[in-house]
């Protein structure tokens, strides 16, 4: 009995933490009426938009604006066809970056 499993994951980067939490739970209500899910929250990083982009980041200026980027990570597993179809038709808002990879183990 060697069943293979689907692993799905999904990964949600964006600046504005209310539109990834808008993302993450629509993908979570969607997924979980066809497969388990679990979802994570990552780190935020870091990242400054300078005007000049040949400063170093010790010499900012002092109008630099500083954004963080709040990142999402969702579990689906033994997920089905069907689960991805509807994933992908999802109306998800803008300024998310998506990235799905898929496993099998």
């Amino acid at each position: 009995m060697n069943e293979r499993h689907r692993k799905d994951r999904i990964r949600l980067k964006a600046f504005r933490p209310a539109v990834i939490d808008q993302a993450s739970a629509d993908i979570v209500r969607t997924a979980r009426r066809r497969a388990q899910v679990t979802a994570d929250s990552a780190s935020d990083q870091d990242a400054a938009l300078d005007r000049a982009p040949q400063s170093a980041r010790g010499q900012e200026e002092p109008g630099a604006v500083r954004l963080k980027t709040h990142k999402r990570l969702i579990d689906i597993m033994d997920s089905r066809p069907q689960t991805v179809d509807a994933l992908t038709k999802l109306d998800l808002p803008a300024g998310v970056d998506v990235e799905i990879k898929v496993e099998w183990r």
